[in-house]
């Protein structure tokens, strides 16, 4: 039966139906958003901390996770957890759901509850943060030749003016660390520089 969860309604799966399945959303290429996010993650070489959650993330999180624990013996199984984040009004990749500990087959790993919960927050601050997918779509509408490349005069003046802006020093720091040599038409490839960005 669906059970309702603050304000959204679900149907946890019967043990023998749980798929592993995920939908993509829309982009959001916001580029204040982008660069705001991106810029200062890099520059205070901040590591992807557990994001903090409050008493009602908590409250909803215990509550999922006890439907999903059909054995009532305090664990669930971990091909669910991207069930379980969807419940909770997320959206991981099967790539994200991996990298967490979610496996493919039933039966491989179980989960503690205080095992499930630094995973929620993780991919919680994920989804608030964007992810690489939103971050290169944003870049792509630099890309007017749809190759791969963009001016990097483009890059910098978007570091120096879009969202957090970013100063002088800080700008050439970035570009030092994660832009590749532009080319002879002062053209950079992007996905290497947001992958060294994101790393």
């Amino acid at each position: 039966p669906s059970r309702v969860l603050y304000g959204f309604s679900f149907s946890p799966p019967e043990p023998s139906s749980a798929i592993y399945t995920y939908k993509t959303s829309d982009p959001p290429c916001s580029l204040l958003h982008f660069w705001s996010i991106l810029t200062r993650r890099q520059v205070s070489s901040t590591s992807h901390r557990m994001a903090d959650l409050s008493a009602r993330d908590v409250e909803r999180a215990n509550f999922v996770f006890s439907i999903y624990d059909f054995e009532g013996n305090g664990t669930v199984d971990a091909v669910n957890i991207g069930d379980m984040l969807r419940a909770l009004n997320l959206n991981p990749t099967l790539a994200m759901i991996e990298k967490v500990g979610g496996t493919k087959k039933k039966n491989e790993k179980k989960l503690k509850a205080d095992e499930f919960l630094p995973i929620f927050s993780q991919i919680k601050k994920d989804k608030e943060q964007g992810n690489f997918e939103d971050f290169l779509e944003c870049l792509k509408l630099y890309d007017k030749e749809e190759n791969g490349k963009m001016m990097a005069a483009e890059l910098s003046h978007t570091l120096l003016s879009l969202g957090e802006r970013l100063t002088d020093a800080e700008t050439e720091e970035v570009l030092a660390d994660c832009m590749d040599k532009e080319d002879d038409d002062g053209f950079i490839p992007y996905e290497p520089f947001l992958k060294k960005m994101m790393a």
